[in-house]
């Protein structure tokens, strides 16, 4: 693993790890030693082709050498929550018990931070099993305003992250998100409507929608992910808390030029360095 960024104090990672102490101690999701392999496969390969079924996926491994069917490559593209970008929308199961709300951002221009929010779950990969990372991202500036990490797929944590970037940056006027049930779930949707956010959820052919934070998870594992090998939640949780620092304070995004999320985020001008 790759040492601390210099340039961020103790305090300041800590901070940016945002974690209750008892989660710390998460251990990985697992699966056995061959579908971990595959797993690895599969991840890697969508990010180079998002647009894979599992149909598709299956044959790539075939090609490659690999016993892997199409049954076994949809169900682990289920656990890693990947979906094809052709398809509908479904990054998380739905539950049909849960209320689904209208979609509000067609047409709507998005110009200014804090008028729109989304948020995703994305597949860690670890050394041995998996975790599950949800951000929060304010949608003009691209910043990430907060993340958490579990082994799990229940609502918890999302509501976490949620609960902290609303305490830390106030309220957005929209918060989009997919149909997914940790984000249907009232203990989610409670938090938004206590806060007085509208809710917007991406329907079917909004798969675009998500593009800005799936960037974020290609760039993350790019540039993290598989450059590092995981072996515990703590090691993921300091690797990724200071590549999101970095992505946040001194990463240049490609939708605004020279500036970062940070920036952006709260309208100052890049930090420019004179040459000698």
């Amino acid at each position: 693993m790759k040492k601390d960024h210099p340039k961020l104090s103790v305090r300041r990672q800590f901070t940016l790890l945002s974690l209750a102490r008892s989660t710390l101690y998460y251990q990985p999701c697992g699966e056995s030693a061959e579908n971990l392999k595959f797993m690895k496969i599969i991840d890697e390969q969508f990010l180079k082709t998002p647009w894979y079924g599992s149909r598709q996926m299956a044959r790539h491994m075939q090609r490659e050498g690999h016993k892997c069917g199409r049954h076994r490559a949809r169900r682990l593209m289920r656990l890693m929550r990947l979906v094809p970008i052709y398809q509908e929308p479904k990054t998380s199961k739905k539950n049909p018990e849960h209320k689904v709300y209208p979609y509000l951002l067609k047409d709507l221009p998005i110009t200014r931070p804090n008028q729109v929010w989304c948020t995703d779950i994305t597949y860690i990969r670890m050394q041995r099993g998996f975790l599950y990372l949800v951000a929060i991202m304010d949608w003009h500036s691209r910043k990430v305003l907060s993340w958490r990490l579990s082994n799990t797929m229940d609502a918890g944590f999302c509501v976490e992250a949620l609960k902290e970037a609303l305490a830390t940056y106030g309220p957005p006027e929209i918060f989009n998100s997919d149909q997914g049930s940790q984000f249907t779930s009232t203990d989610f949707t409670d938090v938004l409507k206590d806060a007085k956010v509208k809710i917007s959820m991406d329907g079917r052919g909004r798969w675009i929608d998500n593009r800005m934070i799936e960037r974020l998870w290609r760039s993350l594992k790019y540039e993290c992910v598989f450059l590092n090998t995981f072996e515990t939640g703590r090691e993921a949780r300091q690797g990724i808390g200071t590549w999101i620092a970095y992505y946040n304070e001194e990463r240049p995004h490609s939708s605004h030029g020279l500036m970062t999320p940070d920036e952006v985020y709260d309208n100052r001008k890049p930090n420019m360095k004179l040459a000698a």
